[in-house]
């Protein structure tokens, strides 16, 4: 054994040599130096030599005064080399510690335009890599809302919340939640057309874009439920139709400067001269954003935005009020304005004021604040309502477009009257009527009974 001992140790010592000058081939410095900055850069290591070569120092059979001389002097070395590092971190006298790099808040500040939270067990819905659907349906709405709609909705941030309920999901617009609605995974949702009696084995609940009843039935009841007449959705369908809603309700608020602005210029790229001459000669950015705002918050489609800006051109040297503005742009647009509102055999069916009513609102008009609402005192406000109201229901019970027409005069601020009490109301003025559209009256509005017309 002790032959073997005195064969190996000197070939381990050598190997070693051997790996140190090979490692080192590419230092500038000799060898000495790097070998002592290499040992001397960490204390630590030494230390923990001069302890290992001490307890070597103090077993029994093992040469003691060696191994106790050589951890002393690694153990000096460590210390040596520790306050050398401590003094060269330590800042000279008279010089100033470089302050730390300030956090920039300014990134904590930006808000996403629209956002859906979901919570855990509604995450399978949105990953791809469990087949989540919802990702899709979102891709679809931003593109048939662009068709229909003419606006480029801004991309969906999509993010789980621990603080929802399990099955629960939020949509946020500018950081503010505004709407919620709670999913049963596994489950589909069926909803009654409103032609079929009974009811369906599942839970009751309500459909969460439209309120109205439905029954949360198990996958195996899909195919019968769906043969009994019943419409039977998924549950990325769900939020779908629920997230399309609330864009047609807030589509407005979409519609910031620099996404008009990216209209005009892709509109610019075909047709220059419309929008050098509108843009900013005869109307401010601001201005063709507020009469688009306007047309869009009346659910008025403004893809065809060469239509728009020629009449917000003919009609901005006459006025720069963006109300009167947006007037002359839905009398341009008549043609796609009645379109959304006829039957299949093209009839436009409408309800109308009586003669009375409307020179009463008339004259409330002329006497109100420009931008305010109508002057129309507390009661006779509420018996107005009240009668609409009345005929609306009426109305959509048997079938017929929730659409009233009244005179150019009063259409905007009797609009603005009502959007907070009947906003499925639509109001459209005589001049925005296509001279081509036949227009059957469906009902009557007064102050005593509405009448309806057969």
């Amino acid at each position: 054994m002790g032959d073997g001992l005195v064969t190996q140790i000197p070939a381990l010592i050598i190997s070693t040599a051997a790996g140190i000058m090979v490692t080192r081939a590419a230092s500038e410095t000799n060898m000495g130096q790097e070998l002592s900055s290499q040992l001397l850069v960490h204390p630590r290591a030494m230390g923990l030599a001069s302890a290992i070569l001490f307890g070597f120092g103090i077993i029994p059979g093992l040469p003691t005064l060696p191994f106790l001389v050589l951890s002393g002097l690694t153990g000096a070395i460590a210390y040596a080399a520790s306050q050398a590092k401590a003094v060269s971190s330590a800042p000279e006298e008279g010089t100033a510690v470089p302050p730390e790099a300030p956090e920039k808040i300014e990134s904590l500040l930006p808000l996403d335009v629209l956002e859906l939270q979901v919570g855990y067990s509604l995450i399978a819905l949105v990953d791809v890599g469990q087949d989540g659907e919802l990702l899709e349906c979102i891709k679809s709405i931003r593109r048939q809302f662009a068709q229909d709609m003419g606006i480029v909705v801004p991309p969906l941030h999509i993010r789980d919340n621990l603080q929802l309920n399990p099955a629960e999901y939020a949509i946020l617009l500018k950081g503010v939640q505004i709407a919620r609605g709670e999913l049963m995974p596994g489950h589909y949702l069926a909803m009654n057309p409103g032609t079929l009696e009974g009811t369906l084995a599942g839970l009751p609940t309500h459909e969460p874009a439209f309120g109205l009843p439905a029954t949360w039935i198990l996958e195996r009841d899909r195919e019968a439920a769906q043969i009994a007449g019943y419409t039977v959705v998924n549950l990325a369908t769900v939020v779908a139709t629920h997230l399309t809603e609330l864009l047609k309700t807030y589509a407005h608020e979409l519609l910031d400067r620099q996404a008009v602005q990216g209209l005009l210029d892709a509109l610019a790229q075909q047709k220059p001269k419309v929008v050098e001459e509108l843009v900013p000669n005869a109307l401010s950015l601001g201005g063709v954003q507020k009469v688009l705002q306007n047309l869009v918050r009346e659910r008025v489609s403004v893809r065809d935005l060469l239509t728009i800006l020629e009449a917000l051109a003919d009609a901005a040297p006459l006025s720069k009020d963006t109300e009167i503005l947006t007037e002359y742009a839905r009398q341009r647009l008549c043609r796609s304005i009645c379109k959304a509102y006829q039957n299949d055999q093209g009839v436009l069916g409408v309800m109308v004021l009586e003669p009375q009513v409307e020179s009463l609102l008339i004259d409330a008009t002329k006497r109100r604040e420009p931008g305010g609402a109508l002057a129309l005192d507390p009661r006779t406000a509420q018996r107005l309502l009240d009668r609409l109201a009345t005929t609306l229901e009426k109305v959509l019970a048997n079938g017929s477009q929730a659409v009233l027409l009244c005179s150019p005069t009063i259409r905007a601020p009797l609009r603005r009257f009502l959007e907070r009490f009947l906003p499925q109301l639509t109001l459209l003025s005589h001049l925005e009527i296509a001279p081509d559209v036949q227009v059957q009256s469906t009902a009557t509005v007064g102050f005593g009974d509405a009448s309806e017309t057969v």
